[in-house]
């Protein structure tokens, strides 16, 4: 083969998005597939739970799937890579992700929750501006509550995890 037609070959299957290295997943819980990667995106379709699906691309929280059911976006924590397992462990293993207490230890782990890999992780820098944002988000206890009761929310009490040792 001529070197020119090979390098082209390459240039083109470098230039395709990674179809090669899609991942199969199932989804755990029924969930909206989105138009966008936003929990107020348009639904596109409604995964069921087993359903399989093939795992395009990760936006933080975020899967881009493709089903027979539809192509867009599903939040992570519905969606198990791989084939999903058998018995009751799925809805314990779940919850525990959820929870933040995921494992035998009592590590507390949010990691996969935010949807951070380890390389973004290391490459996380301080920025000022973003935390003065997330602080313009706080509130005081009677607007709290005032919130709450428009939307007709109840307290609920709940123990805390353990302090680390």
């Amino acid at each position: 083969m001529n070197p020119i037609r090979i390098m082209l070959v390459v240039l083109a299957m470098l230039a395709m998005p990674h179809a090669w290295a899609a991942e199969n997943g199932t989804a755990l819980k029924a969930d909206a597939i989105r138009a966008e990667p936003f929990g107020d995106a348009r639904t596109v379709a409604t995964l069921s739970a087993g359903d399989k699906v093939e795992i395009l691309k990760k936006d933080g929280g975020w899967l881009q799937v493709k089903s027979a059911k539809g192509s867009g976006w599903v939040r992570m924590l519905s969606i198990r890579k791989g084939e999903a397992r058998k018995g009751s462990g799925d809805a314990a293993g779940l919850l525990g992700l959820a929870s933040g207490r995921a494992g035998t230890g009592k590590v507390v782990a949010t990691t996969g929750i935010r949807g951070l890999n380890e390389e973004e992780l290391k490459s996380a820098k301080f920025n000022a501006t973003e935390l003065k944002l997330a602080e313009s988000f706080t509130t005081n206890r009677p607007e709290a509550q005032k919130f709450a009761a428009q939307g007709k929310l109840a307290a609920r009490k709940f123990d805390y995890l353990p302090a680390a040792e």
